[in-house]
Protein backbone atom coordinates (compact mmCIF):
# COMPACT_ATOMS: atom_id res chain seq x y z
CA UNK A 1 0.00 0.00 0.00
CA UNK A 2 1.34 3.72 -1.15
CA UNK A 3 1.75 6.20 1.46
CA UNK A 4 0.42 9.64 0.79
CA UNK A 5 3.17 12.39 1.07
CA UNK A 6 2.93 14.22 3.96
CA UNK A 7 2.59 17.80 4.12
CA UNK A 8 4.97 20.33 5.41
CA UNK A 9 3.62 23.92 5.36
CA UNK A 10 6.84 26.97 5.35
CA UNK A 11 5.59 29.82 7.27
CA UNK A 12 8.61 32.46 6.78
CA UNK A 13 8.56 36.20 4.72
CA UNK A 14 12.28 35.12 3.78
CA UNK A 15 11.78 34.24 0.26
CA UNK A 16 15.30 32.90 -0.31
CA UNK A 17 15.31 30.74 2.97
CA UNK A 18 11.52 29.26 2.46
CA UNK A 19 12.97 28.34 -1.08
CA UNK A 20 15.93 26.55 -0.18
CA UNK A 21 13.88 24.88 3.39
CA UNK A 22 11.38 23.57 0.23
CA UNK A 23 14.16 22.05 -2.27
CA UNK A 24 15.26 20.47 1.36
CA UNK A 25 11.53 19.28 2.40
CA UNK A 26 11.54 18.10 -1.64
CA UNK A 27 14.88 15.86 -1.20
CA UNK A 28 13.25 14.34 2.03
CA UNK A 29 9.69 13.44 0.24
CA UNK A 30 7.48 16.03 1.55
CA UNK A 31 5.25 18.20 -0.20
CA UNK A 32 5.86 21.46 0.45
CA UNK A 33 3.64 25.30 0.77
CA UNK A 34 5.02 28.18 1.40
CA UNK A 35 2.87 31.18 3.14
CA UNK A 36 4.99 34.60 3.60
CA UNK A 37 2.88 35.76 6.65
CA UNK A 38 0.53 34.31 9.47
CA UNK A 39 -2.51 35.89 8.10
CA UNK A 40 -2.44 33.99 4.69
CA UNK A 41 -1.70 30.59 6.58
CA UNK A 42 -4.50 31.48 9.40
CA UNK A 43 -6.73 31.75 6.38
CA UNK A 44 -6.05 28.37 4.95
CA UNK A 45 -6.25 26.35 8.21
CA UNK A 46 -9.58 28.68 8.43
CA UNK A 47 -10.61 26.63 5.11
CA UNK A 48 -10.03 23.60 6.49
CA UNK A 49 -6.84 22.41 4.96
CA UNK A 50 -4.58 21.07 6.93
CA UNK A 51 -0.46 20.13 7.10
CA UNK A 52 1.07 17.19 8.71
CA UNK A 53 3.34 20.10 10.15
CA UNK A 54 4.42 23.93 9.91
CA UNK A 55 7.70 25.01 10.19
CA UNK A 56 7.06 28.44 11.75
CA UNK A 57 9.89 31.61 11.31
CA UNK A 58 9.97 33.70 14.85
CA UNK A 59 10.34 37.01 13.16
CA UNK A 60 8.08 38.03 10.67
CA UNK A 61 6.50 41.44 10.08
CA UNK A 62 2.92 42.27 11.68
CA UNK A 63 2.25 38.67 13.40
CA UNK A 64 4.93 36.91 14.98
CA UNK A 65 5.33 33.16 14.86
CA UNK A 66 5.21 33.31 18.89
CA UNK A 67 1.74 34.90 18.14
CA UNK A 68 0.58 32.71 15.53
CA UNK A 69 1.77 29.55 17.58
CA UNK A 70 -0.36 30.64 20.61
CA UNK A 71 -3.36 31.16 18.04
CA UNK A 72 -2.88 27.24 16.66
CA UNK A 73 -2.27 25.94 20.52
CA UNK A 74 -5.96 27.97 21.64
CA UNK A 75 -7.78 26.99 19.12
CA UNK A 76 -9.15 23.38 19.44
CA UNK A 77 -9.23 22.06 15.83
CA UNK A 78 -5.44 23.27 14.95
CA UNK A 79 -4.14 22.46 18.53
CA UNK A 80 -2.94 19.34 17.55
CA UNK A 81 -0.91 20.62 14.65
CA UNK A 82 2.92 19.85 14.99
CA UNK A 83 4.71 23.34 15.06
CA UNK A 84 8.65 23.43 14.43
CA UNK A 85 10.11 26.66 14.56
CA UNK A 86 12.57 27.81 12.65
CA UNK A 87 14.76 31.40 13.24
CA UNK A 88 18.33 33.09 12.62
CA UNK A 89 17.77 35.46 15.76
CA UNK A 90 16.79 34.05 18.51
CA UNK A 91 17.21 34.34 22.49
CA UNK A 92 16.54 31.76 24.85
CA UNK A 93 13.61 33.84 25.91
CA UNK A 94 12.08 32.77 22.74
CA UNK A 95 13.34 29.33 22.77
CA UNK A 96 11.48 29.20 25.95
CA UNK A 97 8.62 30.76 25.60
CA UNK A 98 8.19 29.00 21.99
CA UNK A 99 8.52 25.52 23.76
CA UNK A 100 6.34 26.27 26.85
CA UNK A 101 3.00 27.42 24.09
CA UNK A 102 3.62 24.19 22.65
CA UNK A 103 6.07 23.79 19.96
CA UNK A 104 7.13 20.50 18.88
CA UNK A 105 10.71 21.57 17.89
CA UNK A 106 13.64 24.24 17.17
CA UNK A 107 15.83 24.99 14.50
CA UNK A 108 17.90 27.83 13.85
CA UNK A 109 18.72 28.98 10.19
CA UNK A 110 20.94 28.51 8.21
CA UNK A 111 19.41 24.57 9.17
CA UNK A 112 20.72 21.58 7.17
CA UNK A 113 19.04 18.64 5.88
CA UNK A 114 19.71 16.76 8.59
CA UNK A 115 18.45 18.63 11.05
CA UNK A 116 14.96 19.24 9.35
CA UNK A 117 14.89 15.91 9.23
CA UNK A 118 15.21 14.87 12.63
CA UNK A 119 13.18 17.98 13.86
CA UNK A 120 10.06 16.49 11.76
CA UNK A 121 10.26 13.25 12.33
CA UNK A 122 10.15 13.93 16.27
CA UNK A 123 7.44 16.61 15.34
CA UNK A 124 5.62 14.07 13.31
CA UNK A 125 6.60 10.43 13.82
CA UNK A 126 7.83 8.54 11.35
CA UNK A 127 5.80 5.78 9.78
Amino acid sequence: MEQRMRVVWIVDDDDEMSHAVKLMLQLLEFSVKIFRDARSTAHQLMSGDRPDAILLDINMPEVSGIDFLEFLRMRSELEEIPVVMLSSETTDIQVDEAMELGANGFVFKPVTIDELEEALKRAIGSE
